[in-house]
């Protein structure tokens, strides 16, 4: 495999690059390695362009980034162009990779640059934020773009790739400017690589929760009620419940007490907190009687109001609160996708509150209760440490103890993770939770982060064991995330066929004839009774057609009721993955239903 770029000090630099500035370091071939990648998918996008600019002249390019799930480029042209349009824009591509182009790079100054650029304003907005009076550019052919690399020698090394969707997006992520084109796409060095990841995200599309969520009747979006404000119909709310109370008795048996804070506060909490300052573009305000309110984007502050109600004795920490949170921050329009990005939601949010010496056994409490919850759900998941972001409240202090602290709780239990430099939350370090679902996606999720700044802010305190009053340490946590979200990844990870303790529907019943249907009745009523549910299909269609849409339902049991079931007490329980059927009495089957619910106990 030839070189294609050096790796120094954890920047990935391109060869020309490298030569361009005298620069050695670690070799980066042409192989399927994260920064070898990162170069490939750069250069594709690049690619992208150019195929592009060729087919529709009057194209002016915005940015063009790697991104977790490949790459993409932001342009506008005339001509409106949809998914149809990318089978088009792939032939150009493979067209120009056979041409063999050598990829160069070039300096110019900031001078020149303007100048050449003078009649795109995309360009000129992309050199309103940068500073360099010397900037770089690279050329393939034609195609020229302003960009600082990484890029492959060649275009003949860009084979395998594949353009995925074509998306709107605002220009320079900012709702107040003009709506542009964006199409993300993926490269490979290994074809094999390729139409895995094709395969991957044909599966994905049929697992889309979006389109199970309107199949299986989970939730609905309205225009007339507003962009990112779900709507959980019956079947969805049911399941949402049955996770609650699921988690409801999780969180009791470890101790937490219930809260609830309300969902609008003073500005004036929020100034205290920082949120005003660091978060305010993210939340809704409004007036009341000429004092300004902000809507909670968290749960935090009033979780703080909730421990100052009542002195503390350090015999009673660590002070665990939970809340079902109903939180609201500002998204922009494009950025929505169903249950996963809303601007209404619902956190599993938990504060606790504890000494110092209690972080590291606190912590570990936490990941032990995200370990018990992940595996209900058969989900793998790795963790992450995130370090100080750029915008950030604290002196360096702080963080470098509390990022310590974090990482020592880690290693005493010999848990494995990585780290995401600038990933923190403004106000303190945190581990994250990333799941792996059924076909390999990874999803952010649950969060835990160690906060002595808030603690600091509100001034609270207990009373220590010397009978002075002494700051607490604030450790947030969730472990879902959302509920939207986690409904989300649960349903795709599932394809709607959800496991039994939280399924909407548990049990069909599909009576052979209407002199069956009473029988069904009482089964279902003693079923609720076990917190159970079930629905009777018994419409006038034939039975195998009513049995055809039992299945189709993704429940876990279809039962058929006949004569010989009304009159033995018995049920015919249909595995509908094998198209087999057994028999066993009322009390089995539901004996069996209780079991299978005890054992999801997390």
């Amino acid at each position: 495999m030839e070189p294609i770029g050096i790796l120094k000090e954890g920047q990935i630099y391109d060869l020309q690059t490298a030569e361009a500035l005298n620069l050695s370091g670690d070799e980066i071939k042409a192989d399927n390695s994260p920064e070898s990648l990162e170069i490939l998918k750069h250069s594709c996008a690049h690619l992208m362009a150019q195929a592009i600019k060729e087919l529709y002249p009057d194209a002016k390019f915005f940015v063009g980034p790697v991104v977790k799930e490949g790459f993409y480029y932001d342009f506008k042209t005339e001509e409106k162009i949809s998914d149809e349009d990318l089978p088009k824009i792939e032939k150009k591509m493979k067209d120009l990779a056979n041409a063999k182009l050598p990829i160069e790079r070039y300096e110019a100054s900031r001078e020149e640059i303007q100048t050449k650029f003078a009649n795109d304003e995309l360009k000129q907005a992309v050199l309103a934020n940068i500073t360099d009076e010397t900037l770089t550019l690279y050329k393939q052919g034609d195609f020229e773009d302003l960009c600082r690399g990484p890029h492959v020698p060649n275009t003949r090394m860009i084979r395998s790739f594949k353009l995925t969707r074509v998306a709107g997006a605002y220009l320079g992520g900012d709702e107040e400017n003009e709506m542009i084109t964006r199409i993300y796409g993926i490269a490979f060095f290994d074809k094999k690589e390729l139409n895995d990841y094709i395969r991957m995200l044909e599966e994905a599309k049929k697992r889309d929760h979006r389109k199970l969520g309107t199949e299986l009747e989970l939730f609905t979006f309205s225009d007339e009620i507003g962009a990112g404000l779900p709507l959980w119909l019956p079947n969805g709310a049911k399941l949402r419940s049955k996770l609650e109370h699921l988690l409801y008795k999780a969180h009791r048996v470890r101790g937490y007490e219930p809260v609830r804070g309300p969902e609008m506060l003073k500005a004036d909490m929020w100034k205290i907190s920082g949120h005003y300052d660091n978060y305010k573009e993210n939340m809704y305000f409004t007036t009341i009687d000429e004092q300004e309110y902000g809507i909670k984007p968290m749960n935090c502050v009033g979780h703080i109001q909730i421990f100052k109600n009542d002195l503390v004795s350090y015999k009673e920490l660590p002070l665990k609160f939970f809340e079902y949170g109903v939180v609201h921050r500002h998204e922009m329009s494009g950025a929505m996708h169903g249950l996963f990005r809303v601007r209404e939601f619902t956190q599993d949010d938990a504060h606790i509150f504890c000494t110092k010496d209690q972080i590291k056994d606190v912590i570990i409490e936490v990941l032990d209760f995200v370990d018990s919850l992940m595996k209900v759900f058969d989900f793998k998941y790795e963790m992450e440490v995130s370090t100080k972001p750029k915008k950030a409240i604290g002196d360096d202090a702080f963080w470098e103890a509390t990022t310590k602290g974090i990482m020592d709780a880690l290693d005493s239990e010999n848990l494995p993770y990585g780290i995401d430099e600038g990933g923190g939350a403004f106000y303190g370090p945190k581990i994250d939770i990333k799941i792996t679902d059924a076909i390999g996606r990874k999803w952010q999720c649950g969060t835990v982060q160690v906060d002595m700044n808030l603690p600091s802010r509100f001034n609270i305190e207990y009373v220590n064991d010397k009978g002075e009053k002494e700051q607490p340490v604030m450790i947030h946590r969730a472990i879902l995330g959302s509920f939207e979200r986690f409904v989300g990844i649960l349903t795709e990870h599932c394809a709607g066929e959800f496991p039994f303790v939280v399924a909407p529907t548990q049990v069909i019943f599909v009576p052979i004839a209407d002199t069956h249907v009473e029988y069904a009745k009482s089964l279902q009523k003693e079923l609720l009774e076990n917190d159970i549910d079930s629905k009777i299909f018994n419409m006038n269609e034939s039975l195998n057609k009513r049995i055809r849409m039992a299945e189709k339902q993704r429940v876990p049991m279809i039962v058929v009721v006949g004569d010989e079931e009304v009159a033995n007490e018995t049920i015919a329980l249909r595995d509908r993955r094998n198209r087999e059927q057994s028999n066993i009495s009322k009390k089995e089957f539901i004996d069996m239903l209780n079991e299978i619910k005890s054992g999801s106990k997390i």
